[in-house]
C-alpha cells in the first residue's frame, strides 16, 4: 500500500466492522490527534473459502463495495468527533493479517482490537491480532473492547 504522505508519521488501524475494531479505531484516531500523525484505515476482504468442495460463489454481490461500506460507516462514526484528523480509507482483498501487516509496514504504530468477526467468541485475542502482535515491524496496540 502507498500512502499520499510516504513522510509523514501514520498509525494504520484494522477495522472489520466488529465493535472491538471500532473501539480500535476510535482509539488510533485519537492516538493520531495527539502526535499529529495521520491514519491509515484498512479493512481486507476475501472471497469465501470452501473446505473440500468448491465455494458458491454470488455472482450479484460485491465484497470489495460491502467491505468498503463497512469501513466508510466506521470511519464516518469517529471521524465527526476527530475532525482533525486525516483519516485515509484503504480496501484490500488479502487476508486481513497480511493486508495489515503489509500496511503497517514503515508505520508508527498498527492498532487491532482483540476479537474481531472470525473465529471463536471465547478466544482473548483473536487469531489476526495475535499474528500481528508476532509480526510487526512497528508497535502493537491491541484494544479491548468493554
Amino acid at each position: 500500500m502507498t500512502t499520499e504522505n510516504e513522510g509523514s508519521p501514520r498509525i494504520v488501524a484494522g477495522v472489520d466492522g466488529s465493535p472491538s475494531s471500532r473501539t480500535a479505531l476510535a482509539w488510533a484516531v485519537r492516538q493520531a490527534e495527539l502526535t499529529g500523525a495521520a491514519v491509515d484505515a484498512v479493512t481486507a476482504w476475501q472471497y469465501p473459502a470452501g473446505y473440500g468442495w468448491p465455494a458458491p460463489v454470488l455472482q450479484s454481490f460485491d465484497f470489495a463495495a460491502a467491505a468498503g461500506q463497512a469501513l466508510a460507516e466506521a470511519v464516518e462514526a469517529v471521524a465527526t468527533r476527530h475532525e482533525g484528523v486525516e483519516i485515509r480509507q484503504h480496501v484490500v482483498q488479502d487476508h486481513p493479517a497480511t493486508a495489515l501487516l503489509a500496511a503497517a509496514d514503515g508505520a508508527e504504530l498498527l492498532v487491532v482490537g482483540n476479537r474481531g468477526r472470525g473465529g471463536f467468541a471465547g478466544t482473548l485475542l483473536g487469531s489476526v491480532s495475535q499474528h500481528c502482535v508476532h509480526h510487526a515491524r512497528c508497535p502493537v496496540v491491541v484494544v479491548r473492547t468493554d
